[in-house]
């Protein structure tokens, strides 16, 4: 539910946001019983919350129906659940377990583009030329690694090329004049 509610979303503001949240709702009956109204009321802090709200009490219903109110280990299943794209399929299945997958979110891509280690169009693009490069068993630190490098050091606007460890091998500084 945490990854549903960071899109376009801050970590941070999700965090504080569901808090006390997720200390008495742990399974996904437990969310159906607060109710799409009582999710609003912890999460109204998060953008887009209205539609988050309706999202994951439909997915929380599902999952009961479904899958006995466990999250399923299956891309095809977690992409059925409301609100769940490939982007969140994928942390999902990286992070919850272990699936050696690259979750391509805006850093990620740009990322893969700047430096030209995964260039490609679409964000499916980019997650392939990944997962071509980044050996299976380093895939999920390598993931959050790579996410935290387009966050904080290849940034969007002015990218703190001189702080960068990678910046001999990246064709950006040179094509901008850093």
């Amino acid at each position: 539910m945490a990854v549903a509610l960071s899109a376009q979303s801050t970590d941070v503001g999700v965090n504080k946001a569901t808090k006390e949240l997720f200390s008495s709702v742990t399974t996904p009956a437990q969310m159906l019983d607060l109710g799409e109204e009582g999710l609003k009321q912890h999460i109204k802090t998060i953008g887009l919350y209205n539609t988050k709200a309706k999202n994951i009490i439909k997915a929380a219903q599902r999952l009961v129906d479904l899958h006995g109110g466990e999250v399923p280990d299956d891309r095809a299943a977690l992409e059925a659940l409301p609100g769940v794209g490939r982007k969140t399929a994928n942390v999902v299945l990286n992070v919850a377990f272990g699936h050696p997958t690259v979750a391509v979110d805006t850093h990620l891509f740009r990322l893969g583009n700047r430096i030209g280690i995964a260039p490609g169009k679409t964000p499916l693009d980019v997650e392939k030329a990944y997962e071509k490069i980044i050996p299976k068993e380093h895939i999920h630190d390598a993931h959050i690694g790579l996410i935290l490098h387009g966050r904080y050091v290849c940034k969007a606007k002015n990218p703190l090329c001189d702080q960068c460890p990678v910046r001999h091998l990246c064709p950006y500084p040179l094509e901008n004049g850093l």
